[in-house]
């Protein structure tokens, strides 16, 4: 940490506080922690924020409140009305904009002394480099493993701090991968999980409140960072439990076989993330989507307006069920399957289905497995049903 150090501590020196900054900043230069050098250190500083949605929104309220001097922002999403409940950057008015576009008004309106960049764009191998080596410090605030191992190899590569952040309903989590300083990561996580296994915040939902609690922790380990004050997370793991109320730090090694941070690093480049991953479309066509195994939405109304017999299996979980459903469809969620593929007739014609369709994907991969032949996956899945069928049914 200590180029970092000093670098911020060079640049401050050529920095100064407009007497509108000092009164803004007042809490801060009144603290022997921060002080005027600490302040100024903040303003000489620049940090690159990905992602504008749970974490980032924190984060980027936090931070420009803070007088980090200089802040960018990539986010290529648009808002929709499932955000509200927990990307305060955004509101209502803002349903339908790009992400960028709202949060960038937002924080210029908290304050107008920062200089903000933003990169409506995905973060990828072709242009990561060239948009984070600019920054003293990257913030993670993604929501899917591709992009995570691809800020962590950017970071390790350009030798920058990676503030690390993630949250799954009622849990949290939280560090600082920065190596050689500890470790990276590849370290925690050498491999990602096989495609589905996790559910995003999108399948299996977030208490609203928590990325308020993780992405104000990233801040605070941004701010600690940049004016060189207390123990960063280097080297652990904080585990948040918003049902328990309970934090744990748990120690992490750096792995000395690291294929990107070891002492024999085999990683010397960007790779293709998406196929690391296995992200759905990327990947070649396997099992989980057999030939013939989709069927429109559209084929399915038209049958069902036949009148035809057709067995619907809804694989979500109960809480997504009731919220919305497809007429005369039965409930089995994905996890329980395995134990009970046994309730289902093997000679009936079956329909499953999911919110989007990756996850009864992978149910239709499985009850063929266990010699069901006449089993198809509905393509989209209900929020399909939704856009193209029933307009108006609730979506989430």
């Amino acid at each position: 940490m200590t180029s970092l150090f000093d670098l911020l501590g060079n640049r401050a020196e050529s920095v100064s506080l407009s007497p509108q900054e000092v009164q803004r900043y007042s809490r801060h230069l009144i603290m022997p922690e921060v002080g005027l050098a600490g302040q100024k250190r903040l303003k000489a500083a620049s940090v690159l924020l990905i992602g504008a949605g749970g974490l980032g929104s924190p984060l980027g309220l936090y931070l420009a409140a803070a007088g980090v001097g200089r802040i960018g922002l990539v986010d290529f999403d648009a808002v929709d009305f499932s955000n509200l409940q927990r990307q305060v950057l955004h509101d209502t008015a803002s349903v339908g904009k790009p992400k960028l576009t709202s949060a960038l008004e937002r924080l210029r309106a908290i304050n107008p002394d920062i200089k903000y960049e933003g990169y409506e764009t995905r973060l990828t191998s072709a242009n990561a480099m060239d948009i984070c080596r600019s920054y003293d410090l990257i913030i993670d605030g993604t929501d899917n493993f591709a992009t995570r191992y691809l800020v962590n190899d950017v970071c390790v590569l350009l030798k920058k701090p990676n503030v690390y952040g993630s949250i799954f309903r009622f849990d949290g989590q939280a560090s600082v991968f920065h190596p050689p300083y500890g470790p990276c990561y590849r370290c925690l996580y050498p491999n990602p999980p096989p495609p589905g296994e996790v559910p995003s915040c999108a399948e299996g939902g977030v208490l609203g409140i928590l990325p308020g609690v993780i992405g104000v922790i990233q801040a605070t380990e941004a701010v600690k960072i940049i004016i060189g004050k207390g123990e960063p997370l280097i080297g652990r793991l904080l585990h948040y439990d918003a049902l328990a109320m309970t934090f744990k730090a748990f120690k992490v090694r750096r792995n000395p076989k690291c294929p990107i941070c070891g002492e024999s690093p085999t990683i010397k480049t960007l790779i293709d993330y998406d196929q690391f991953c296995g992200v759905r479309g990327v990947e070649p066509p396997t099992a989980a989507a057999p030939a013939g195994a989709d069927i429109t939405v559209e084929e399915l109304k038209q049958r069902m307006d036949k009148g035809e017999r057709v067995f619907i299996l809804d694989v979500r979980n109960p809480p997504e069920f009731a919220i919305c459903r497809i007429p005369g469809s039965t409930e089995l969620p994905l996890p329980e399957l395995p134990q009970r593929f046994g309730e289902l007739d093997r000679d009936r014609e079956m329909i499953v289905h999911c919110k989007s369709g990756m996850r009864s994907a992978k149910a239709v991969a499985f009850l063929r497995d266990q010699g069901f032949a006449k089993v198809r996956n509905l393509k989209g899945g209900i929020l399909e049903w939704a856009s193209r069928i029933d307009k108006t049914m609730p979506t989430y």
